[in-house]
């Protein structure tokens, strides 16, 4: 059974996103056995229908179910990254379409038209496995750009710093999407001065060495890269969608997508904003869960935009094993 208001998803605004919401909680409560059974664990919304109360899976049982929203063979099944002995999450995606439709707005949302940019990415440990996200939502935008010098880069460091020596000189809008630790390796053998790039990190330093706070680790990127910002992206294996971030490592959601805020010894008391753990609202995930319980700390402002500070150390939300199905 297909969600009757798909189109409707990408045309959201402040003042229907409730509305949205709700239909997809109904839904989702209607067929998908995981989220039910959950949310009969759980408090009950309140009529008023705020978004605060609407009843949030945790993102570990992506690890250990199978969520899905109504029955389907998926087109592709994303997995996320993990070292030996650890449980990997899974997202089954019934529509790649769908996928492809969310991130591609959301880029223009933020950046405007791909056409405008050659879309460079350094993600050497999403490419040496299969089943990423990032890497499946990178090489369309490298396709969509049409740019004849955008794509992947691995090692290849020289051909990467020659490339945006070219760019540069072009002027051409460039964007270097890149995981933490490779942009970190890249400019410390190839410093730049960049003018016409903006350079996107997506994380992902656990276990590469010390672990560096944001402002350590943007302070070095922005000398590396002689730029006075950068960027990032918020994404996910169990979300259709990202945030970004422009500047100062505060993210904003594009408009079928919400973050809000749970205290970390009450997962029921959520509010609009605030510090405590992060809680996301996708839109884009009608056919998996669109109500994610996360395990990041962060903070929430009162324009929804967000910080994310850290992970959990505890791995799961408490009351997860009571689920058994």
């Amino acid at each position: 059974m297909a969600f009757a208001n798909l189109n409707n998803i990408f045309q959201a605004t402040d003042s229907d996103f409730s509305s949205l919401a709700y239909d997809q909680y109904r839904y989702q409560l209607e067929n998908n056995p995981i989220y039910r059974t959950w949310t009969g664990l759980t408090p009950m919304p309140l009529p008023d229908k705020s978004i605060t109360t609407i009843p949030a899976l945790p993102v570990s049982f992506f690890k250990t179910h199978k969520v899905i929203t109504g029955a389907f063979e998926p087109d592709i099944v994303f997995e996320s990254s993990g070292t030996t002995g650890t449980v990997n999450s899974r997202h089954y995606v019934r529509d790649i379409g769908l996928y492809e439709r969310s991130f591609t707005k959301a880029f223009e949302y933020f950046y405007g038209s791909i056409r405008n940019w050659c879309i460079l990415a350094l993600l050497p440990a999403y490419l040496e496995r299969s089943g990423s996200s990032l890497v499946y939502m990178a090489d369309h935008l490298i396709k969509k750009s049409a740019h004849p010098d955008s794509g992947f880069y691995l090692y290849n460091h020289t051909e990467l710093a020659n490339t945006l020596a070219a760019l540069e000189e072009q002027k051409q809008p460039t964007m270097l999407i890149g995981v933490t630790f490779a942009l970190l390796d890249f400019v410390a053998t190839n410093p730049q001065q960049l003018h016409h790039t903006i350079i996107v990190e997506t994380g992902g330093m656990k276990g590469r060495g010390k672990e560096l706070t944001r402002k350590e680790l943007h302070k070095r990127l922005q000398d590396g890269f002689g730029v006075e910002h950068i960027h990032g992206e918020y994404g996910m294996t169990e979300l259709m969608s990202q945030a970004y971030a422009k500047k100062d490592g505060r993210y904003y959601c594009p408009p079928w997508m919400k973050v809000l805020v749970r205290t970390e010894d009450d997962p029921f008391e959520v509010r609009e904003y605030g510090e405590g753990l992060l809680q996301i609202i996708d839109l884009a995930n009608v056919y998996s869960c669109s109500f994610i319980a996360t395990q990041d700390m962060g903070k929430v402002y009162s324009d929804g935009s967000f910080e994310v500070f850290g992970r959990v150390d505890h791995a799961d939300l408490r009351g997860c094993s009571l689920l058994v199905v």
